[in-house]
């Protein structure tokens, strides 16, 4: 298994900045996101082609079959990308450090028949979930640097409030694992750094305004990716520790999803701010 420092270096960022929604099957996308009568079976076709990336949800819940990833490959423009959410039987464990069998499986599923689509791998862990130095680390040692030959970036989804802390910030960076950040009041919000992507979940839409956030909104979301892309580090947002450097530290790849809040707004708030990006 390759070593953190191994895993920290093993893709060379881009910069590009991808954006899109949680999943593509949702009803109250129908005859509003997706074409009155389109058909349910062609809906990441088209899904896949007003936006940039996806994060696949089902593989939360249940194992899917390698013949599974290589249709979503071959259903898919060039250049789209899939985040995979983690299997939960994975994180949603009361010992982290026993997890080991359970990431060999979800990682040997057949992922790597995504090819170039393969995304950040998303490890989401319960709000009860609190922060335990030793058994958080002796988890991220077992998380693969590469499948198939590629490399793999992981994403710690953190939901308790103890994870804001220095130590845990240390310890993400030290693996070269990167930490959602989410505008949700739910969840702890903080956008320190700790990889060499950069990971955002915005679940704070509300249905009033047609595309999910106000204008204002939208702007400074654009603003905020732009920045993290370039290597800076956005002001304005919550954090643990100041920001490292004004000037950043070279290209990032970002990637920004608009999920749940009103999730019919989601596809919309999303073209929204790729319209915003390619300005």
């Amino acid at each position: 298994m390759p070593s953190s420092a191994t895993r920290k270096h093993a893709s060379a960022p881009s910069g590009a900045v991808r954006v899109g929604i949680g999943g593509w099957n949702y009803a109250d996308w129908r005859d509003n996101f997706y074409p009155a009568g389109w058909p349910h079976d062609r809906e990441l076709e088209y899904a896949s082609r007003q936006l940039t990336a996806i994060e696949v949800n089902a593989t939360y819940y249940r194992t899917q079959s390698p013949a599974t990833f290589a249709r979503w490959r071959d259903e898919t423009p060039e250049g789209f990308v899939f985040a995979l959410k983690a299997g939960r039987v994975t994180t949603n464990r009361r010992v982290l450090a026993e997890a080991g069998e359970s990431i060999e499986r979800f990682v040997g599923s057949g992922i790597a028949e995504l090819g170039d689509k393969l995304g950040p791998l998303v490890w989401q862990f319960a709000p009860t979930k609190r922060f335990d130095p030793e058994d958080f680390g002796a988890f991220l040692q077992l998380l693969p640097g590469r499948v198939g030959g590629r490399p793999l970036r992981h994403v710690l989804e953190v939901r308790h409030p103890s994870f804001m802390a220095p130590e845990y910030l240390a310890l993400a960076r030290r693996h070269g694992a990167a930490t959602v950040f989410t505008d949700s009041p739910e969840y702890p919000s903080f956008a320190d750094v700790t990889g060499d992507f950069v990971y955002a979940r915005l679940m704070n839409a509300e249905a009033q305004h047609p595309e999910g956030y106000l204008s204002e909104a939208l702007d400074r979301w654009a603003a905020s990716a732009r920045e993290w892309a370039g290597g800076a580090e956005p002001d304005g947002l919550p954090r643990v520790e100041p920001a490292a450097t004004a000037k950043g530290t070279g290209p990032r790849d970002v990637f920004v999803f608009f999920i749940n809040g009103a999730k019919e707004r989601a596809p919309a708030a999303a073209v929204a701010m790729l319209r915003r990006l390619a300005r």
